[in-house]
């Protein structure tokens, strides 16, 4: 349990990160976002800081309330599950508006969005199946630590990636709509695993299964471009995501 006292010190640092991808995007057109995006951001926010708490009170003598809370976060684990896959027709609406009016997505088309349902699908079963691992060894501390922890590297890439992709087409403004818009997430996914590396190496947890599928699902994100331009995986995706 030592090992873990300054847990939630380090765990402040993805929370950061993730706020800071995300902030512009969110919060630069609040008023237009629709209820399912709100709803999720919110979440999202809430588990990142669930994540910071739980620890904390762990290590400082709080079992009970550790305990207590737990058992909302797992709740609140199905909530960011269920909030993710309730907003996955808007990529699709995306792919189609993108498809109708090019203009005003710019670098933007319909394979970009097909590629993010399809990379969103994976990461959010593999974040309900490490929050379910986390349960299944809720009495061995560092598998229960770990999984959970995994779970903030496995879903970070659509806020972290959206910060980074800003960044990038900033700097590209003369170009567009000819600006490469892959490459920041290849930025994006090289940055989470070195934190997820970085995290795993402090806390001896870099042979562990939960950082092995926290590295696959980001090396899975990088296959969004090939994937989302599949006219199977583009009408797979139209059949089963319906408003």
């Amino acid at each position: 349990m030592e090992k873990y006292k300054d847990l939630w010190k380090w765990m402040i640092i993805p929370m950061v990160i993730m706020q800071l991808g995300i902030f512009r995007d969110y919060w630069g057109d609040f008023s237009e976002n629709a209820w399912s995006v709100h709803i999720h951001y919110w979440t999202g926010t809430v588990w990142y800081l669930f994540l910071i708490i739980q620890p904390y009170f762990v290590t400082n003598g709080q079992i009970e309330r550790h305990r207590t809370n737990g058992i909302i976060g797992m709740f609140l684990a199905g909530a960011v599950c269920v909030t993710a896959f309730s907003m996955m027709h808007r990529d699709i609406a995306n792919a189609e508006a993108s498809l109708a009016n090019p203009e005003r997505f710019g670098p933007f088309e319909p394979w970009f969005f097909y590629g993010v349902a399809t990379v969103e699908i994976v990461m959010i079963s593999a974040f309900g199946f490490a929050v379910i691992k986390s349960i299944l060894h809720r009495h061995e501390v560092d598998n229960h630590a770990w999984w959970l922890i995994s779970t903030v590297f496995i879903i970070m890439m659509p806020a972290l990636g959206r910060g980074v992709q800003f960044v990038v087409i900033v700097l590209q403004a003369q170009q567009i709509p000819n600006v490469e818009i892959m490459s920041p997430l290849y930025i994006t996914v090289a940055i989470i695993i070195a934190m997820l590396l970085l995290g795993a190496w402090k806390f001896q947890t870099l042979r562990h299964p939960a950082t092995y599928l926290a590295v696959a699902v980001n090396l899975f994100n990088l296959l969004l471009e090939p994937l989302g331009r599949s006219e199977t995986v583009q009408m797979f995706l139209k059949a089963a995501i319906r408003g």
